[in-house]
This record gives C-alpha cells, sequence and structure tokens, in this order.
C-alpha cells in the first residue's frame, strides 16, 4: 500500500487539530492543579496554626503530619491534578511525535515519487 502526499497533508491537518486540543486540555489540567495546589498550601498552613497549643509541644514534623492529615483528600486532589497534567504533557509529546513522523514519510514519499 503506497501512502499519498495528499493522504499525509490530510493526517497532519487532523493532527494540528489534535495538538491545539492537547493544548487547551493542557492549560485545563494546568489550572485544575494550580488550584488545588494553593488550596492544599492555605489548608495546610490554617491546619498547622490550629495545631498549635501552649500545652502540647509538638515538632514541626508532628505539626505537619497533623495538618497534611486534616487535609487528605485535599492532598489527593493535588495528586490527582499532577498526574493529569502529566497526562496531558505525555499526550502532547506523542502528538508532536506523530507529527515528526508524518514529516518524514512526507519527505520519503515526495523523494520516491521524484525518482519514480
Amino acid at each position: 500500500m503506497s501512502i499519498t502526499p495528499m493522504q499525509i497533508e490530510k493526517r497532519l491537518t487532523d493532527l494540528s487539530r489534535e495538538i491545539e486540543e492537547a493544548h487547551k486540555d493542557l492549560i485545563a489540567a494546568e489550572q485544575v492543579y494550580h488550584i488545588a495546589k494553593a488550596n492544599l498550601e492555605i489548608s495546610m498552613a490554617r491546619a498547622r496554626m490550629s495545631v498549635s497549643h501552649p500545652d502540647i509541644k509538638l515538632t514541626s514534623v508532628q505539626r505537619e503530619d497533623e495538618a497534611l492529615i486534616q487535609n487528605a483528600e485535599q492532598h489527593m486532589n493535588l495528586a490527582i491534578a499532577e498526574a493529569q497534567v502529566k497526562a496531558a504533557r505525555a499526550n502532547a509529546n506523542r502528538i508532536r511525535t506523530q507529527v515528526d513522523i508524518a514529516r518524514s514519510v512526507s519527505v520519503s514519499v515526495r523523494s520516491s515519487m521524484e525518482v519514480g
């Protein structure tokens, strides 16, 4: 089966659309991530402040652990958001790789058409 320049052009056009969508997905994932991160940091600070008590001496590690326990759900939301950002970046890289491959195939097809 031979590949035509028209098929390659269509594939590159499709990939261009995919890159645009991947970029939008990455922006959305980044926004969710940074909101989750800010929410966790604010909640952690509040929790650390609420843990302090004049009669009880806790180490900074204990205060941090207690704050994390109090904010476990937000911590998980941040981890999920970070995973979504990484997945969106990986998808964008996958599409860019496909574009590079399609360009290479295009050069090869054009060269074989010129020779033949």
